[in-house]
């Protein structure tokens, strides 16, 4: 398609665009009392209407039942997750076994390398990317700390070339070869959190695979985002934020995967708690653990219904749109917002860089963008002119052009305030 930088052109799009109509689904901020455009879906996603709708139900049923809730609830407390397996599993390519939502991001990844990072005196190196997100660093960190090893010698990063932006694939392969016998784990951010660039995780599995590791990724950039296939890639594990992509409030519930091949192992390792426990004999009360078969059976702690409710109600509207019509305005829209970003570039005669991947499969609803020449001063601008974005150093940009709630003519106005803040 040939873009055009004018209003008409943008509002076109959005007349053609079969997800417009989610814009009011969601409750925007308001800068200058008008409606803010909202480039941070990626850090926090915006409030969906209908999720108090369902926050009020369990507070309802709170009221009014109290204890017996866990029962008789509208959507009874006990089981309540159970409902986020069948839709939840159509966003990450899944089985509705694969996956259960707990704890919070970090949290569960700890949990699961407690399973799948098993080291010995020979195998013990963990292969992550360079810069990764601090908390998965803080965790590599501590867990070989815990294993007894140093982390300068069990952490094995993979680096970008001098002079470029993203890892490459090719690097990513040569340096599981090169650890080869000693890796156990290769454990990497399916979208990188800075530059936006989506690893190709089918061909990553595999070979950590081959080589004798078990393979999980860190979904916090990709559940909702990128099409996954994580049970056909075989994935051994992998876990991911709810509040970003998905929409479900600051800090809620993580969602997990298990592939099933893990499901019937007795010898796998795991922290237990009662949640996880055979749901039928929960309440028996027995002193031996007995988990519950597939993902549930890596639960600990009875589950915050209040946290899960703002997660089911944004599941669910992911549910009835499908990953496919996400994905397929995700590419339009970003492509359309890196044409507005070369178009002003142009004009203010600026010297704008993306350093997103260009591919389309490399890249999801993210560009992250070098703004050479410019300071902190335009963002300060930005903010102040109704554009919610945000600001990495030394001074990059992260722009999120989410499908569900940000248009066309938004992306069109952003590059009209951008000029402005550049010209003056």
């Amino acid at each position: 398609m040939t873009f055009e930088n004018n209003r008409e052109f943008a509002q076109k799009l959005d007349s053609q665009d079969i997800l417009h109509k989610y814009q009011d689904e969601f409750i925007f901020p308001k800068v200058n009392d008008k409606k803010v455009i909202y480039f941070t879906g990626n850090s926090l996603g915006l409030q969906p209407k209908r999720t108090k709708a369902y926050v009020d139900e369990v507070m309802a049923d709170w009221g009014n039942l109290a204890v017996e809730g866990h029962f008789y609830a509208e959507k009874p407390w006990w089981d309540y997750q159970e409902r986020f397996a069948k839709p939840l599993s159509r966003i990450v390519g899944a089985l509705p076994s694969e996956v259960t939502v707990m704890n919070t991001l970090t949290v569960n990844l700890h949990l699961l390398m407690v399973s799948f990072y098993k080291p010995t005196a020979t195998r013990y190196k963990i292969i992550c990317e360079e810069k990764a997100f601090p908390s998965d660093q803080y965790m590599f960190q501590s867990q070989v700390h815990f294993h007894g090893y140093k982390p300068e010698d069990a952490i094995v990063e993979i680096k970008r070339r001098d002079g470029e932006h993203n890892i490459r694939l090719e690097d990513v392969l040569a340096k599981i070869e090169e650890v080869g016998d000693q890796l156990a784990l290769v454990l990497i951010g399916g979208v990188n959190y800075y530059t936006g660039q989506v690893f190709d995780m089918k061909t990553i599995t595999a070979a950590g695979q081959n080589a004798g590791a078990k393979v999980g990724w860190d979904l916090a950039h990709a559940a909702g985002n990128i099409k996954l296939e994580l049970h056909d890639w075989n994935v051994d594990f992998a876990a991911w934020c709810s509040y970003k992509y998905m929409n479900s409030g600051p800090g809620n519930a993580s969602g997990c995967f298990v592939h099933e091949k893990h499901h019937n192992n007795p010898d796998l390792p795991r922290f237990a708690g009662w949640w996880g426990h055979n749901k039928e004999r929960r309440f028996k009360m027995e002193p031996t653990f007995d988990p519950v078969h597939g993902a549930d059976g890596w639960q600990i702690s009875n589950l915050p219904v209040l946290s899960l409710a703002p997660y089911l109600a944004s599941v669910e509207m992911f549910d009835e749109v499908g990953m496919d019509v996400l994905i397929e305005k995700r590419d339009k829209i970003t492509a359309y917002l890196e044409f507005i970003l070369h178009e002003i570039d142009k004009e203010v005669k600026g010297n704008f860089e993306v350093i997103t991947p260009a591919d389309p499969k490399e890249r999801a609803s993210q560009l992250s963008v070098f703004l050479h020449g410019e300071g902190r001063s335009l963002f300060d601008y930005l903010m102040k002119n109704g554009v919610i974005t945000d600001w990495r150093e030394p001074n990059v940009i992260r722009l999120a052009p989410v499908p569900l709630y940000c248009s066309f003519e938004d992306m069109y106005e952003f590059g009209q305030i951008l000029k402005r803040g550049i010209l003056g």
